[in-house]
């Protein structure tokens, strides 16, 4: 992980700021039923193990009896004690198989896993099962209510027993192949995702390298993982149904309470247009002028290859590129940190200090001792993507990161350490209730933490810049950083999920995963393929979140999932509902200057020329023995393109022919002419012409 800093959901980005601007309050009641919190680029999620919330009605259990509903509150107070109880220890158990496959992939932690799994899926039948005895309708005590209807929903224990075995062997199975998958080089050195690929991706400046790490690494994961994804959708949505939901986007949007919430993120995104769309124009002109009118146009999509990040989620690793004014003090620490030693233990050290100093929580000794803090040497395959857990016995709490030293990272750090602090914060609550007041709180708790840290004042305050910023060619330095990170994220975030709902809905079939992807892309963020794509790719599959099944858009304190989210919002914020307002406020300063600089170039805003792709012909060439070229702007086979190639050669010859021949009877019929007696008016030569 740790590229493009702290990333978070379309919710949670909005959440951010109307933390940071709405109200003064950080630590907010709240908790978290996670088994495991995920991040890749600083984008935090939970893992595959959540309980999710169902706030429809449950399926009834399989049987063919409807026993007695029991309405005595006393004995559902009974129930949910003795639940909370077994829960921890099966929780716990399974976190810990879950850890040691993700530090160790190996056959081993493996069927370990899936074993806990199993037994995870026991225990969610039996306790959901005595759930749906209960009748809470009429039920006083809201919370146990709230509490008894989430246990209600077994998400994918319903599935029978030999379906719930495929599925999860299918989640292992895509989640291993991501996790495992290497592109390697004509010399037989092999690259990693993390850090190899995406140091890659944030560094170079050579298009065909960019190209080369892009397209290797989609035909490596992407392409591998397609042969499950049909039959993860089929199980996912069985599971989802039997649980009462239409499908599994029906239910992982319930967890956010809102019935119009589609309805409502489109309205927000499109608020937000106006600065999406000068960012964009400007990062287009900077990579124009950078790599050239072939590869880059200015009315037209932006390749994907070429925004620093794999997925084109976040841009600010382009920063050096696209810099608003290139002479004032620099804003990346990463110079300092590897000057002054850090590591990355210093680094996590230094985001407990900074949780200290704020009056919360520090981590407790077993933090520093289980984490894994940066990429194991001793050969270990691992699930390098950042995630902070909650081990359910009050006082272990780890996280996993390849950390390197770079101020991306330390951001990333900070990020992942509001996470421990968001569990430490309610690890007194029923377990049931350890979930974030919605998805998106437990992003935006980090990200707000994450963003006071990458300001210019609290660097300098760590010595890591030598300025505490201030000027205005800072300040916008500054919102321009954090618009490539936080701003260029919100249209991926959303887009992600929208590809995933609308697969799980059956509008978008397995025919077109490829095609459908690359069309939100189109819409939303205003990208394009570097290379020609088929249905053979599959190029979701090359994030994260698509094999590890882990909804995107998620990404107070103390109240955790107790609450209705928006009440926990209103209490932050003093408003029960999202808006784009304060986050607009935020980088206006930086949307005027944005227009300044757009209008001074007569910048088209949007990509009016949709169906434009850069020029391939070169970067195909990068890619022998895939047995397709790009001839004439076609996507041809090789034996295809030289048929085209002859063609075009016998036709190119002939030509040359005619025009010599044309040319030797013209000047044949002008030197007969010079030598003939005159006349009177002779057309001869014109008549001749005509008819030669």
């Amino acid at each position: 992980m740790g590229q493009g800093g702290a990333a978070s959901g379309l919710p949670s980005l909005l959440f951010l700021f109307l933390l940071c601007c709405g109200h003064p309050l950080l630590v907010v009641p709240s908790q978290e039923v996670t088994r495991q919190v995920t991040v890749n680029h600083g984008t935090t999620t939970q893992a595959t193990t959540r309980i999710q919330t169902s706030h429809h009605a449950p399926a009834i259990s399989q049987t063919t009896q409807r026993p007695i509903r029991v309405t005595d509150e006393v004995t559902a107070s009974n129930f949910l004690e003795e639940y909370d109880a077994k829960s921890l220890v099966v929780w716990n158990e399974y976190a810990e198989a879950n850890w040691n496959y993700n530090t160790n992939i190996s056959t081993e932690t493996s069927k370990t896993l899936l074993k806990k799994n199993a037994e995870m899926a026991n225990h969610t039948v039996e306790y959901g099962t005595r759930a749906r005895r209960f009748d809470i309708t009429y039920f006083q005590n809201t919370t146990m209510k709230r509490m008894i209807h989430k246990i209600q929903d077994l998400e994918r224990a319903a599935l029978p027993p030999p379906e719930l075995e495929e599925y999860n062997q299918i989640l292992l199975n895509m989640e291993t192949t991501y996790s495992v998958a290497t592109v390697c080089l004509a010399n037989g050195t092999c690259l990693h995702l993390d850090p190899d690929l995406m140091n890659l991706m944030a560094t170079s400046r050579s298009y065909d390298e960019l190209l080369w790490a892009w397209k290797n690494w989609r035909d490596k994961a992407g392409r591998a993982i397609l042969p499950f994804f049909p039959k993860y959708v089929e199980l996912s949505n069985k599971a989802a149904r039997l649980n009462g939901y239409a499908d599994t986007g029906d239910s992982w949007r319930s967890m956010y309470e809102m019935p119009a919430l589609e309805q409502d993120l489109e309205q927000l995104f499109q608020e937000l247009q106006p600065l999406y769309v000068n960012l964009h124009a400007y990062v287009r002109r900077a990579l124009h002028r950078h790599y050239g009118p072939q590869h880059v146009n200015l009315e037209g999509p932006i390749p994907a290859h070429l925004l620093g990040n794999m997925w084109a989620q976040t841009w600010s690793n382009i920063y050096d590129l696209v810099v608003p004014f290139p002479s004032a003090p620099k804003m990346d620490a990463t110079e300092a940190m590897i000057k002054q030693g850090w590591t990355p233990r210093r680094m996590f050290e230094e985001a407990n200090n900074f949780f200290i100093s704020l009056g919360l929580l520090p981590v407790p000794p077993e933090f520093w001792n289980r984490s894994m803090l940066e990429k194991p040497t001793d050969g270990r395959e691992v699930v390098c993507h950042a995630s902070a857990w909650d081990f359910f016995n009050g006082n272990d709490f780890r996280i996993k990161q390849c950390t390197t030293v770079s101020m991306e990272d330390l951001v990333v750090a900070h990020h992942e350490m509001g996470h421990i602090q968001y569990f430490m914060q309610y690890k007194h609550l029923p377990v049931t209730f350890r979930e974030g007041a919605n998805p998106g709180f437990h992003e935006a708790i980090g990200d707000v933490l994450a963003l006071s840290v990458s300001t210019p004042k609290h660097l300098h305050s760590i010595n890591l810049l030598s300025s505490d910023g201030g000027s205005y060619e800072q300040d916008i330095n500054f919102l321009m950083k954090i618009a490539l990170d936080k701003i260029a994220f919100i249209p991926f975030s959303y887009l992600v999920d929208q590809w995933r709902w609308r697969v799980f809905d059956g509008s978008i079939t397995k025919e077109n995963y490829n095609q459908e992807w690359w069309s939100l892309r189109l819409k939303y963020q205003g990208l394009c393929p570097p290379v020609a794509r088929s249905q053979d790719d599959f190029d979701p599959g090359a994030k994260f979140h698509i094999p590890s099944s882990v909804p995107y858009i998620r990404d107070a304190m103390k109240l955790g999932y107790s609450k209705p989210w928006p009440e926990a919002m209103e209490l932050i914020t003093g408003q029960p509902n999202m808006s784009a307002s304060a986050m607009m406020n935020y980088f206006k300063p930086l949307l005027d200057w944005l227009l300044t600089e757009n209008g001074r170039h007569g910048e088209q805003l949007g990509w009016p020329q949709y169906n434009w792709t850069p020029d391939s012909v070169r970067s195909e060439a990068s890619f022998p023995g895939n047995g397709r070229v790009n001839f004439l702007g076609l996507n041809l086979e090789e034996q295809q393109a030289r048929v085209g190639q002859w063609v075009l050669l016998f036709l190119g010859v002939a030509l040359l022919v005619a025009t010599l021949g044309l040319t030797q009877r013209l000047f044949s019929i002008r030197s007969h002419s010079i030598h003939r007696p005159h006349r009177g008016p002779q057309f001869g030569s014109e008549v001749e012409l005509r008819h030669s």
